[in-house]
């Protein structure tokens, strides 16, 4: 009886085990990974001013996806909860994907002017 018995919780064990690894896979795959956009381009400088409108609504798109990243969803509250590593790394990742859209807007905005498009 006793052996059935601790086979019985070795095998619960074993499940468990196996439900925490997906639970933390999950979570991990759900982690936020903005893309950070290049800020310079090679091949900006000759970009229409058509093209340069519609790069900056691109970097403008990138910006707001990273910021909606950043809130709090259930997803983050997982990560949080299981793997708080995770959700410092998807803080940090939005972070760097906002700085590098705006400073590309930025960048697009000057060669808008340089270039002399309206926008």
């Amino acid at each position: 009886m006793l052996l059935s018995f601790s086979k019985f919780l070795y095998q619960v064990f074993q499940i468990m085990k196996k439900i925490i690894a997906l639970l933390l896979v999950t979570t991990l795959a759900g982690c936020a990974t903005p893309t950070v956009v290049e800020t310079r381009k090679a091949g900006d400088s000759s970009l229409s001013c058509e093209q340069i409108k519609t790069e900056i609504s691109e970097a403008e798109r990138f910006e707001r996806e990273a910021r909606k990243e950043r809130t709090v969803t259930g997803t983050n509250i997982a990560a949080a909860i299981l793997f708080w590593p995770a959700l410092l790394g998807t803080y940090s990742n939005t972070e760097q994907a906002i700085n590098a859209a705006r400073e590309r807007k930025e960048n697009l905005n000057k060669l808008a002017e340089k270039t002399n498009c309206k926008l």
